[in-house]
């Protein structure tokens, strides 16, 4: 099975990278599975590993030009639109898409990477004995380990359903494992390496992007809400589940909201004030984060990129859908239709709306890197989270999820909503406040598969998943539920079929 000679590469090739700065290191050395080495900077160089593909959600697609993995969950939505044929855009826009179509092939081998790095990390720091090497250091090494390969399995059924289990270092190349179902994921690996990773004495917060206890909590209460809801149908003590974690975070992490959407696209903020978990870039290192000249309008000429890709940008419908006054949709808050030449100074005007939320200024106008990390949980998320678990369990909002919202809404400059809201009536504006906070995030797609709803941008309404149609005139049907089994791994590996239904 290919995925598997990824797993093994990704094993062989850990570096011996320092704490502070585990990602913007240069390599010192390698490891591989059977290197006899013991000290805390090999136990903390496999821990680190686990980290690198996390950039695999952000990771550029050969044979495409501005084709990027976070594309896809943004395309599958019907509310996004490109500047470019290049990406593949069409295919999903008319939902034509199929198990040779970019991105999904993309997606699969990186989280598996991420998997087999993991994998080598929980079965080799255990073994290692070193002076100064504590056993509640390896514990918390272990957390970070299991945490992160649970998010990449997490990411892995909600996209595919079932998929491989690869939890050991294989000892061969002579792979070919057949599926297992999704829940046996969520209940053998995900929620147990979580469950186990919330017992490490990990720290609340960690301003240098590792994992934290913030952290664990957040994937926690995310993988429990998507659990109790479709396509896996928990349970309703699973949404119980999630309000804790949620919880847990806004009480005990120390995290708060920023004053200003633009404090987002400040680097001096990474890892720090509303960001919980992040992938972590940097402008003195080559891998910079690629959402700044993926987002700038094509050929718009106010950067110095030497691309400007206009890869992916709102359709018209989703912003005539915020609610007037709402300043996520103003002027370069979440979105920009203007921005002055980087040759002559005049305003450019755009013919679209385009994403502001990866506009790292200092590299659109002078070093073309860009500083700003990927957020992959904020408080805003976790807030939301929690009144919808919350509301679930409880069978009413309750007084702290009403509050959550109604922040959320005092800083886009909306009038709060009452404390009377019916179960349903605050389910669909915890929705809405997640399809309007959380835009652009990779977080909608995923939304709309656990809930099955999809919001009618045009009639306002709350139409269900199969049989919506999109803008374009595409309407999901079951199929659209998950991606297709990537036809470079089912050829080399047949346990994978059948494909999901309708490929």
């Amino acid at each position: 099975m290919k995925v598997a000679k990824h797993i093994v590469l990704a094993s062989a090739l850990l570096t011996l990278g320092g704490c502070k700065d585990f990602l913007n290191e240069t390599p010192t050395g390698f490891l591989t599975p059977s290197s006899n080495v013991s000290s805390t900077k090999v136990a903390r160089a496999y821990a680190n590993a686990g980290y690198a593909n996390l950039q695999g959600l952000l990771s550029g697609q050969s044979s495409s030009y501005g084709g990027n993995t976070w594309n896809l969950l943004e395309f599958m939505t019907g509310k996004a639109n490109s500047d470019l044929g290049q990406t593949g855009f069409v295919n999903f826009q008319n939902l034509g898409y199929n198990n040779t179509s970019f991105y999904v092939d993309t997606w699969w081998q990186q989280m598996y990477l991420g998997i087999g790095a993991c994998n080598l990390a929980i079965q080799s720091i255990p073994t290692i004995n070193a002076a100064g090497l504590t056993d509640a250091q390896k514990t918390n090494m272990l957390a970070e380990a299991r945490t992160l390969r649970a998010l990449y399995y997490f990411f892995l059924v909600r996209m595919y359903g079932a998929v491989p289990a690869v939890t050991e270092v294989p000892k061969d190349l002579n792979l070919f494992i057949a599926r297992t179902p999704a829940k046996d994921i969520y209940d053998k690996i995900i929620i147990p390496d979580l469950l186990a990773a919330e017992k490490s004495t990990l720290p609340w917060q960690d301003n240098t992007g590792k994992v934290s206890m913030g952290a664990v909590e957040s994937i926690l209460a995310d993988v429990y809400l998507t659990y109790a809801g479709a396509a896996i149908n928990g349970g309703q003590q699973y949404y119980a589940e999630s309000a804790k974690r949620s919880l847990n975070v806004i009480q005990n992490g120390g995290y708060k909201l920023f004053t200003n959407y633009t404090d987002m696209i400040s680097p001096a903020n990474k890892n720090s004030g509303e960001f919980i978990f992040q992938v972590q870039y940097a402008a003195s290192v080559p891998s910079t984060n690629p959402l700044t000249p993926l987002t700038i309008p094509n050929y718009s000429g106010i950067s110095k990129y030497s691309d400007e890709y206009g890869s992916v940008y709102p359709t018209p419908q989703f912003i005539q859908s915020f609610p007037k006054g709402d300043k996520r949709a103003q002027e370069k808050q979440f979105f920009y239709t203007n921005y002055p030449s980087i040759k002559t100074g005049q305003t450019v005007t755009f013919k679209n709306t385009y994403i502001y939320k990866w506009f790292d200024v200092t590299a659109v106008t002078n070093t073309a890197k860009s500083d700003l990390n990927y957020t992959l949980y904020r408080l805003a998320d976790v807030y939301l989270m929690y009144a919808e678990a919350s509301n679930k369990a409880d069978g009413a909002p309750n007084a702290n999820a009403v509050s959550y919202v109604n922040q959320i809404r005092a800083r886009a400059s909306l009038d709060p909503i009452p404390a009377s809201m019916s179960q349903a009536a605050f389910e669909q504006e915890v929705w809405l406040q997640r399809y309007f906070e959380l835009c652009f995030e990779n977080k909608m797609w995923f939304d709309m598969i656990r809930t099955r709803k999809v919001h009618n941008d045009v009639t306002g309404n709350w139409d269900d998943f199969v049989g919506h149609k999109t803008v374009y005139g595409a309407t999901f049907a079951e199929k659209q539920l998950l991606f297709p089994v990537p036809k470079q791994e089912s050829d080399v590996n047949p346990k994978l079929l059948p494909n999901n239904p309708g490929f």
